[in-house]
């Protein structure tokens, strides 16, 4: 039976400073709607695709402005231009255009709740850890952010860290470190939470949270 139970301790997940039932209910305890958060998944994703393919046109290629030979008498085929698609170096026909809107329009209500939902679904399976203190280096030294990754049980998985405001020091130290974000807590989503394992967050980024969706909070 002894060994049942360190076995048990070493496969835990994130160690919290605060327990997590104290969290609040609203943001934490919010029931999953797997439908609404993959709308919104790819929503976002299609909100940061940069359209970058291009082809033209037969309209928009050089050259072609003369009939390439007489309509009848050759033998050949007729042609009317050899920018033609159907000519080697002519316009392309249904190619991928930059100028084609693939960005979605979400309600503000819904990306809200489908990011407590994310939150309250990894807060019940022990993904979020809650330091006791607030998330502050004196310099920005990978070595202290490694410390403190390993304080809090990361364990080398992915990790974002909710910030209640910009700290560089914190920025500059963790940017080194491999699977490892910063974000503003004001700038939570749904497709970031999602892209790592585990979030760390200090109770001034809760107040934070609850600070910039307090009307959602209310209804």
């Amino acid at each position: 039976m002894k060994k049942e139970t360190s076995k048990k301790q070493k496969t835990t997940k994130g160690k919290s400073a605060i327990n997590v039932a104290d969290l609040p209910k609203e943001i934490f305890d919010v029931p999953m709607n797997p439908n609404l958060v993959h709308q919104i998944l790819t929503s976002q994703l299609a909100n940061r695709r940069q359209n970058i393919a291009h082809t033209k046109t037969r309209g928009e290629v050089s050259g072609g402005g003369i009939k390439p030979w007489r309509q009848k008498g050759t033998g050949r085929a007729r042609h009317g231009s050899i920018r033609s698609p159907l000519w080697i170096g002519g316009g392309t026909t249904f190619g991928p255009r930059n100028d084609k809107i693939l960005s979605k329009t979400i309600p503000q209500k819904m990306k809200q709740k489908a990011l407590f939902m994310v939150l309250s679904a990894k807060a019940k399976d022990g993904y979020i850890i809650i330091t006791d203190d607030d998330i502050f280096f004196e310099k920005p030294k990978t070595k202290q952010a490694i410390e403190f990754l390993n304080k809090h049980s990361v364990n080398g998985e992915s990790c974002l860290i909710v910030l209640p405001k910009i700290e560089k020091d914190v920025i500059l130290a963790m940017r080194n470190i491999p699977r490892v974000a910063t974000i503003q807590a004001k700038d939570l989503n749904c497709l970031d939470l999602l892209s790592y394992r585990y979030v760390i967050i200090s109770p001034k980024s809760i107040a934070e949270i609850k600070k910039t969706f307090k009307q959602m909070i209310k209804e």
